[in-house]
């Protein structure tokens, strides 16, 4: 990836311009949240596989100054993935992403009830953190106000006004680190971030162009768009022709968009073909590592053992009480155990991930890898689990070798 990093452009950015340029309508980028060990080791052994990029993005609630639900800061996450690259013997660009750097989108100061100056004095130390641990990408994302009424869109101009603010202020600091240049991603995919319709895109678009020249700051423009097209935490429907009016909007900015919510879309091939220039999928990893574990428990089932892995999943997930944040209308104010029992094994399957680190789940999960000593590879099982349902996408977004057919593009 050395050839794409020049004096001016960032990596991102720049492989986003071959991307335009070279392979329009028949790549996009896969970044992976990394929300525990097993899924980042996983997808090192993927884009390794797959011979492409490994774009790991972030949020404020995995990885943080404060160490995150994954424990790791900044700097930490870089220092696991770097000493397991080498372990494993990856050889593929490895680009460290933040995702949704914005106020109140880290759960703690919601739950803490920050101040709007509070929450965004603490973004901006961690996008601080980011460049410093040398992070590729900083997704730039003031799209919520928890001062409004529910429901209530937060307004086009206090998106741009803020998002510029926390590019300013990303770009003061890297510049007087003397820290290279970085790229940025904006907007939203989420209605209450009010970038849902089409003319409000384009007006967002206009007038953060307008505001990033009037700072001096045009090098500054993001090269990922998010955009609201189709998938979401409830739909799994990927729209193509949303997408591709979405992309007419943000190229002739040197921008591609990028979709969130791709955990378990419908139809993955339709990316690439809609111009999409990357997705994120994040919560099907932590899925997929769990259903894999439970596999295992059911082995040592069969083999006479109990390590009580799955109980003490189930208690770590409804005593972190982040399960709530999950709850639909109609559940509000439910007890765990009032739920339906199709909602509480979903609760338990997709709220695994805030809660890998406990110490009662390592130490079950040690104990569970113990009870298969001689009758299962546990670790390389969940690994290989995780591993393959990275692999679909490495496929649907056409990435395999696509290290090689990029070195033909840029070393003719």
């Amino acid at each position: 990836m050395q050839t794409l990093k020049t004096t001016d452009t960032p990596v991102v950015k720049a492989l986003i311009q071959v991307l335009t340029d070279h392979f329009e309508r028949q790549v996009s980028l896969l970044a992976i949240c990394p929300n525990s060990e097993a899924v980042t080791k996983a997808a090192l052994l993927a884009a390794q596989e797959a011979n492409a990029p490994l774009l790991f993005t972030s949020t404020l609630n995995q990885v943080d100054r404060d160490g995150g639900y994954t424990g790791w800061t900044h700097d930490e996450l870089i220092e696991f993935v770097d000493g397991e690259a080498d372990r494993l013997n990856v050889d593929v660009p490895i680009l460290p992403c933040l995702d949704h750097g914005g106020p109140w989108l880290k759960d703690r100061h919601v739950l803490e009830d920050y101040t709007f100056e509070e929450t965004m004095g603490a973004v901006k130390q961690s996008l601080e953190s980011c460049i410093d641990a040398g992070y590729e990408l900083l997704h730039i994302d003031p799209t919520v106000d928890t001062r409004r009424p529910d429901g209530e869109p937060v307004p086009i101009d206090w998106v741009v006004e803020h998002t510029l603010e926390l590019i300013e202020h990303a770009e003061t600091y890297r510049r007087q680190e003397g820290r290279p240049p970085i790229s940025y991603e904006v907007g939203t995919e989420e209605v209450h971030g009010g970038l849902a319709n089409l003319d409000k895109f384009e007006r967002f678009l206009d007038d953060l162009d307008a505001g990033l020249r009037a700072r001096g700051l045009a090098d500054a423009w993001p090269c990922f768009v998010v955009g609201k097209v189709g998938t979401d935490l409830d739909t799994s429907y990927f729209e193509p022709d949303t997408a591709r009016d979405l992309t007419v909007r943000t190229t002739s900015y040197g921008a591609l968009v990028k979709g969130h919510y791709t955990d378990y879309v419908d139809n993955p091939d339709d990316y690439p073909l809609a111009g999409m220039g990357g997705a994120n999928v994040g919560p099907e990893f932590t899925e997929e590592e769990y259903a894999a574990l439970m596999d295992l428990v059911e082995l040592e089932g069969k083999i006479g053992t109990s390590s009580g892995l799955k109980e003490a999943l189930r208690t770590a997930v409804v005593e972190s009480g982040r399960w709530k944040k999950w709850l639909h209308a109609d559940e509000e104010g439910r007890a765990f155990d009032e739920l339906e029992d199709d909602r509480q094994e979903w609760l338990v399957r997709t709220g695994s991930r805030y809660i890998w680190t406990d110490p009662e789940v390592q130490a079950a999960r040690q104990r569970l890898y113990e009870n298969l000593e001689g009758h299962r590879d546990a670790e390389a099982y969940v690994l290989w689990t995780v591993k393959q349902a990275m692999m679909k996408y490495y496929h649907a977004f056409n990435l395999i070798d696509f290290n090689d057919r990029l070195e033909r593009v840029l070393l003719p």
